[in-house]
């Protein structure tokens, strides 16, 4: 199954590999997408991965949530953009663009300018939000709708809604970062709300075949002894059943917030137990909704992508391996069992993504 074609909407993706969004570090200072970029993107395509979701590309300049990021604020970016989309479409890959707002997770030094669904400090950083106006919220959802229109326009396939990891989005559908008492908050419908908004103004806009997806937590990842309420199970599969109602047309199942450490990018994945971390959230979210689910965390093997595809996960999407080995879905069909990734992590390197490891010649 995992080198059969899947439809995403009415779009026909070749194999059931996914290149997972990572921040390559590689962007101009404000956001435009650099050559750079765009050789990593078509050398996975050339190799054959079935779709390439680039690293996060924020929507408003508030949002930004790290150095050299890549930006779509501006019509300015299209251009560049549509650059890429080209080098890419000479192979038989689709590539979507995942666009986020950083939220309580963004870079902007002043306090009163980070914005999130509550007032609610982020320990990680020690800053704390502001919460965000009903106008706030609304212009937020104007900027996903604005990006995803420059999206279209730049060639991508599609869009994927960032909704996970602590950034703005998934701060809105947690408990924990999310105290609202008005229509942005409280119940789940509530919590969901702005996503679905976001939806509806993307229809109106650009139209209605147009492929978007969401990248959502299924979990923060608190301990059950931190004391913490965060974004869990049975929650997550209420929100990707409202998420499909609004038009979602697939969902690829995450989990953890900066705060929460590792749980996102755990490390020292050595042995089949630890792969597919967020395995048992997908499974539940796979038998809610009826449009793909796709699976990332942790996946390394042959064997543990095959299992996947038993209730699991419908496509399998991966981030440090196609770092390690941009071939691997070549290698895959040629007969390796598992990818070389030995989950590191010395592969998110601020001076621009790539393997660090030592595998034993003195070179990555």
């Amino acid at each position: 199954m995992l080198f059969e074609p899947i439809n995403i909407a009415d779009m026909t993706v070749s194999n059931r590999l996914v290149r997972s969004a990572t921040n390559e570090w590689l962007a101009e200072d404000d956001g435009t997408p650099t050559e750079a970029i765009g050789d990593i993107y078509e050398e996975l395509a050339k190799n054959e991965v079935g779709l390439i979701i680039t690293g996060y590309s924020y929507v408003d300049l508030k949002g930004k949530s790290n150095d050299r990021q890549q930006g779509i604020y501006d019509d300015r970016s299209i251009a560049p953009y549509r650059a890429i989309t080209t080098r890419v479409h000479k192979y038989d890959s689709r590539i979507f663009l995942q666009i986020v707002h950083g939220g309580r997770q963004s870079l902007v030094t002043d306090s009163d300018s980070i914005l999130a669904p509550s007032a609610v400090k982020d320990t990680s950083s020690g800053k704390t939000p502001v919460a965000m106006s009903q106008e706030d919220i609304q212009q937020t959802i104007r900027d996903f709708v604005a990006a995803t229109r420059r999206a279209k326009d730049a060639g991508f396939d599609g869009v994927q809604l960032h909704c996970a990891h602590g950034f703005l989005l998934s701060s809105f559908i947690s408990p924990y970062t999310n105290k609202r008492e008005d229509q942005w908050g409280g119940s789940v419908e509530n919590r969901t709300r702005i996503i679905t908004e976001i939806m509806s103004g993307i229809r109106k806009t650009v139209g209605e075949d147009f492929p978007v997806m969401v990248k959502m937590n299924a979990t923060d990842g608190f301990d059950v002894f931190s004391g913490k309420v965060g974004l869990d199970a049975p929650e997550c599969v209420e929100i990707a059943s409202l998420l499909e109602k609004g038009g979602v047309c697939a969902i690829e199942v995450s989990g953890g917030i900066f705060e929460t450490g590792e749980v996102m990018a755990q490390p020292d994945i050595d042995s089949l137990d630890k792969e597919a971390y967020f395995k048992r959230y997908a499974k539940m979210i796979r038998g809610t909704v009826n449009i793909p689910v796709i699976l990332v965390g942790g996946i390394r093997s042959r064997f543990v992508m095959d299992l996947m595809f038993k209730g699991y996960a419908d496509m399998i999407s991966m981030s440090r391996p196609f770092i390690s080995e941009p071939d691997l879905v070549i290698k895959l069909k040629n007969g390796a069992e598992s990818a070389r990734c030995v989950s590191c992590n010395q592969c998110f390197d601020p001076e621009g993504i790539r393997c660090n490891f030592d595998f034993g010649d003195g070179m990555p």
